[in-house]
């Protein structure tokens, strides 16, 4: 195990080039705080407890003082090339902010965190700047490479949110017939998708466990693929796609369960045009539209829900 006091050769041969900044362009509200006056990159901070939110690369300062006044935004691309215009083009921009927010913390650290774009020259300069600013302490790296700088795991904020989606095959019912675009629906909303498959020829146990217990949100419709919620995280999202007819199974299986592992759980109900059984059963009223009074206690009748209707869902109202 290594020491975290210890000092590296390079740290104490580049340690005369600390940081020191002019005051001639500093924009500061409260805690945050930006100084713009170097030639190669600006310097942000935020003195306090601090939020960020990865979906659209937001730091909340948490200070409940400055929550209760004019709320204050500025933005960074942390990058140290900012006189080439081309190269922070492509640099994902950054907002520290004062303004309130409704995202609770997944993962808290009490060790600061410097957030930075990862690049071919910028290795060096973030070497400095962290010895400069955190002298003798180490803190926690946003950032998709370089676990050498830090004791701590790296992060990345360019992660999009993930969401497992699990399917059904085709000859069991229940299955999405527009899956591909229900996959590309989910993705423009801002998810990275996984697919599952759920059955012994395709899928290990420890895969299934790998992608959901990693993933944000579980999307699948009514069924026994369902139990892969046993592996969230609470504070996770399942979405269950509720087909017609199925009222009384879903409400029984998953979702008293599902709230106990502490599970948010939201429902997709299927309409009539969005059902394969408008055109099995089209002719029958009772079947389409009373499902209760069809099934009346009988599981036999209740089949025709649960084996012989596949779903095409209408984006626009799923995304």
């Amino acid at each position: 195990m290594r020491n975290p006091n210890r000092r590296s050769p390079l740290n104490n041969k580049l340690n005369h080039f600390r940081v020191v900044f002019s005051q001639s362009q500093l924009e500061q509200a409260g805690q945050i705080t930006c100084n713009r006056s170097h030639a190669y990159y600006d310097l942000c901070s935020i003195d306090g407890p601090t939020l960020l939110e990865p979906i659209t690369s937001t730091l909340y300062a948490l200070d409940p003082i400055i929550s209760t006044q004019q709320p204050i935004w500025l933005k960074t691309r942390p990058y140290p090339r900012k006189w080439d215009k081309g190269v922070m083009s492509k640099v994902k921009e950054l907002t520290l902010t004062s303004a309130p927010h409704s995202t609770q913390c997944e993962v808290k650290h009490n060790t600061p965190a410097l957030v930075f774009s990862v690049g071919g020259d910028g290795f060096v300069p973030l070497f400095i700047t962290i010895n400069s600013l955190f002298y003798n302490q180490d803190v926690t790296l946003y950032a998709e490479i370089l676990a050498q700088f830090s004791h701590y795991p790296i992060i990345d904020i360019k992660k999009e949110p993930q969401l497992v989606f699990v399917i059904r095959k085709l000859d069991v019912g229940r299955a999405i017939l527009n899956k591909k675009e229900v996959i590309k629906a989910i993705e423009e909303v801002g998810f990275d998708v996984n697919v599952l498959y759920p059955t012994t020829t395709h899928t290990s146990m420890a895969r299934a466990f790998k992608l959901v217990h990693s993933s944000h949100a579980m999307l699948e419709v009514h069924g026994a693929g369902l139990t892969h919620m046993l592996f969230l995280r609470p504070r996770a999202v399942l979405v269950q796609l509720v087909p017609i007819g199925v009222d009384l199974p879903l409400n029984i299986s998953f979702k008293g369960p599902a709230k106990n592992l502490g599970l948010e759980c939201m429902d997709y109900k299927v309409k009539t045009k969005e059902s394969s059984l408008a055109e099995i059963y089209g002719a029958n009223d009772l079947v389409l539209k009373n499902p209760d009074a069809y099934v009346n206690g009988n599981y036999s009748n209740m089949r025709v829900y649960m084996r012989t209707q596949n779903l095409k869902l209408d984006i626009v109202r799923f995304k």
